[in-house]
């Protein structure tokens, strides 16, 4: 018997918000992703193939990351016009802030 050891804990993946720059674990986080194909597009399940980045389910965080062009920088392209503005109108749709959804 093995003394002085608990249960195992799980490893929790952190990820970087591209937006705020804050670390949170992954599952917190939306992917967004570099297709294959050279499109840049929301990766809800977080399984597409392509390089990823992260940012916070907030409009704050979106709104940064497209001001700022950390988009660009993340996933090392220049996204297309209408790849732009679909992640600006998927960002839009998101709450204000962590707060909002809740009750």
């Amino acid at each position: 018997m093995v003394r002085g050891r608990g249960p195992r804990t799980k490893h929790v993946p952190i990820r970087t918000c591209i937006g705020c720059q804050e670390e949170s674990p992954k599952r917190e986080l939306l992917r967004i992703v570099r297709t294959p194909e050279g499109r840049v597009a929301v990766d809800p399940t977080g399984r597409m193939p392509g390089r990823g980045a992260y940012l916070h389910p907030q409009r704050a965080c979106w709104e940064k990351a497209l001001k700022r062009g950390s988009i660009r920088y993340a996933l090392k392209i220049t996204p297309a016009p209408d790849d732009v503005e679909a992640l600006r109108a998927f960002g839009m749709s998101l709450p204000e802030d962590k707060g909002d959804d809740a009750p």
